[in-house]
C-alpha cells in the first residue's frame, strides 16, 4: 500500500523532517511505499487566492497545483501529517495546503441549498505534531482536546476522512527527539494495520 507523507517545515534538518523519514523507513520496514510531499521545498503556494474562492462558489476548475495535490492524495491509501505546532496550531504553510487542496467538489459537495456531502470516506489519516512544551501544559490549557476538535474532526471529520492516529510529540528540545523517531518508525510500520483512533 502507499502513503503520501506531507511535512510543513522550511528546515531539511529539522526534526519534523526527520520525522517524516522515519514514518517512510517504517513503511518501507512492512514492505509499503510512500512520497514525501515537502510543502516548503517544493514552493507550494499556500495563499488562498480569488481562484481557490471560485472553485468554492462556483464550481471553477482548480488550479493547477491544486489539482496535483489532489491526485497525489488521490494515489495513496493513507495520508500523513507531519509538522510543528505553531502558536498551538499547524504551521500556516500546512494549513493553506489544506484550505486550497480540500476544496467544494472534490472534499466535500456543498451548495448554500443542499447538505454537506462527504467526498473521502475512502482516505485514512495520522498526524504527527511536534511541540516543544510538555505534555502537562498541553494538557492544563486543553491543547490536546483543542486539536482533536479542530484537526481530526474540524478538517477531516467534516470531508469524512477517517484519522486513525492522531499523536502529539511533545518536549521536542529537551531530549525526547529519540524516543520520537523510534514513535515515528513505529507509526510507519503500522500504519495500515492501524483500525481505531488513537491519541
Amino acid at each position: 500500500m502507499h502513503a503520501l507523507i506531507v511535512v510543513a517545515h522550511h528546515d531539511p534538518q529539522s526534526l519534523t523532517h526527520s520525522i517524516a523519514a522515519q514514518v517512510a523507513h517504517g513503511l518501507r520496514l512492512a514492505d509499503h511505499t510512500s512520497e514525501i510531499a515537502d510543502l516548503a521545498a517544493e514552493g507550494f503556494d499556500p495563499r488562498y487566492s480569488a481562484a481557490d474562492h471560485r472553485v468554492h462558489r462556483e464550481r471553477a476548475a482548480p488550479p493547477a497545483d491544486v489539482l496535483a495535490e489532489q491526485a497525489r492524495i488521490d494515489r495513496a491509501d493513507a495520508l500523513v501529517l507531519v509538522f510543528p505546532i505553531y502558536w498551538w496550531s499547524m504551521p500556516g504553510l500546512l494549513k493553506g495546503w489544506i484550505d486550497r487542496v480540500f476544496v467544494n467538489g472534490w472534499a466535500i459537495d456543498y451548495g448554500p441549498d443542499t447538505p454537506v456531502v462527504k467526498k473521502l470516506g475512502h482516505l485514512h489519516v495520522h498526524l504527527l505534531a511536534l511541540g516543544a512544551a510538555d505534555f502537562s501544559a498541553y494538557e492544563r490549557h486543553g491543547y490536546a482536546q483543542s486539536m482533536h476538535t479542530q484537526i481530526d474532526y474540524g478538517i477531516f471529520d467534516y470531508c469524512g476522512a477517517k484519522v486513525l492516529t492522531s499523536d502529539l510529540l511533545l518536549d521536542s528540545e529537551s531530549g525526547s527527539a529519540e524516543a520520537h523517531l523510534s514513535t515515528a518508525r513505529t507509526v510507519g510500520q503500522g500504519l495500515f494495520k492501524a483500525e481505531t483512533v488513537t491519541g
